[in-house]
């Protein structure tokens, strides 16, 4: 059973691609999770009614390691954060979820 954290982000219409090609699969967050073999991928929802509101999909094998994840990068992830904030007009944690099977 994956743990999923879900964000959700308004983006600046110049910013779009930019921001795409950060925060999608192959991205640069992606690549930074993925220096933990328990990382399972992200996944990048753009709305189909609004094109600057996207949702992010970051699964892990199981929220300790996520949480152990996070703690032994802070600082990367915090650097990354700032690096990226200018792409957005918004961000917002909407919950971490637990995938049924």
């Amino acid at each position: 059973m994956a743990y999923v954290i879900v964000w959700e982000f308004v983006v600046h219409a110049a910013t779009r691609s930019e921001f795409e090609a950060l925060y999608g699969p192959q991205g640069v967050w992606a690549k930074l999770f993925a220096s933990s073999p328990s990382f399972l991928g992200t996944r990048l929802l753009r709305e189909t009614r609004d094109s600057s509101r996207y949702l992010t999909l970051d699964r892990w094998q199981d929220r300790d390691v996520y949480e152990d994840f996070l703690r032994r990068h802070l600082s990367e992830y915090r650097d990354l954060d700032a690096r990226c904030s200018s792409l957005t007009l918004r961000e917002s944690p909407l919950g971490c979820f637990e995938e049924v099977e």
